[in-house]
């Protein structure tokens, strides 16, 4: 099972995931994703329990992210292991995504006002 569960909290969205993400799996995150979306709050994908993904899982985050972007919505990955990072890396898309530590930094960034005001 891929999606761990969607929760709420600070006024977005959690949705967490787990095991491998692969072609399998990625017709499940996508929709998750896409269904979170529909509620029209800001996203936190929650990778901490996330052991492998592939670039059918990867291609899911990204469509959810352009998705967001379109409806000025924050989509931002949390607890993104090293090994998933790596992925991201080499598809350079850390520097895409905002990625937090963890859900408590991903609070506080969002609670940060804005660089120059």
């Amino acid at each position: 099972m891929a999606v761990a569960g969607i929760s709420e909290s600070g006024g977005k969205l959690i949705v967490a995931l787990e095991g491998e993400i692969d072609l399998e799996q990625a017709g499940s995150v996508r929709r998750a994703l896409l269904d979170s979306l529909k509620q029209g709050k800001d996203i936190l994908v929650d990778l901490s329990k996330v052991s492998y993904i592939d670039s059918s899982g990867i291609a899911s985050l990204v469509e959810g992210l352009q998705v967001a972007r379109k409806q000025k919505r924050d989509l931002a990955l949390v607890a993104v292991s090293q090994r998933v990072r790596r992925v991201l890396e080499l598809a350079r898309l850390d520097k895409v995504f905002a990625i937090h530590a963890d859900l408590a930094a991903a609070a506080s960034a969002a609670a940060a006002p804005p660089a120059g005001n």
